[in-house]
């Protein structure tokens, strides 16, 4: 019979082991594949990066883009580190950033992110143009304001996770490591998954 043990936060876990990653130069360290379901009910996954804030993770998005919509309520991410031989799948509830702090970091973006967004509020993120040169022409041409500022659809979103499960496959004996956290009434169980 499977056992639960309330233990600590599991996200001081997943920042000890993303650190190690980043330590290793891990090039995933800094992403995290986005699930979520479309309109039509087809699944959807993307790289998105994923943000330390002081509130915990978070990810940006615009407003133009069809995820948006998707992820309103609860998301599903997952982050795997090579380095370290370590995934971990989350589930998370979603609270959009206020728009003081989503003004305060658009201006740590590099360039060509900030006139992205700003070109999406002319034409949606994902929408179609005749070619790559097309792309770059409209980027040129898009306007932006004088100092750079953050577009009305730049959004944020910090993620408070509910579930979160670890897989370790770096283990001597060949045995991957699997467990899962969940978070009842603030408070963290543990449970080990057979992998």
């Amino acid at each position: 019979m499977a056992s639960h043990r309330v233990i600590d936060n599991p996200l001081l876990r997943f920042q000890e082991d993303r650190q190690k990653a980043r330590d290793a130069n891990d090039p995933m360290a800094a992403v995290c594949v986005l699930a979520s379901v479309d309109e039509n009910g087809l699944p959807q996954a993307r790289t998105l990066v994923l943000r330390d804030i002081a509130e915990g993770l978070a990810i940006y998005i615009n407003a133009s883009s069809p995820k948006w919509q998707q992820v309103q309520d609860v998301i599903a991410i997952q982050t795997w580190w090579p380095s370290l031989q370590v995934q971990y799948r989350m589930q998370a509830r979603c609270e959009e950033l206020p728009a003081t702090h989503i003004a305060q970091s658009w201006q740590l973006r590099p360039d060509a992110p900030k006139h992205l967004d700003w070109l999406y509020e002319q034409n949606a993120q994902g929408s179609a143009v005749e070619n790559r040169d097309d792309l770059l022409a409209q980027l040129d041409t898009a306007p932006r304001p004088e100092p750079l500022v953050a577009p009305p659809g730049a959004r944020g979103l910090v993620l408070l996770p509910q579930s979160i499960e670890r897989l370790d496959l770096n283990q001597a004996n060949g045995v991957h490591e699997r467990c899962r956290y969940t978070l009842h009434a603030d408070q963290w169980t543990v449970t080990t998954l057979i992998p």
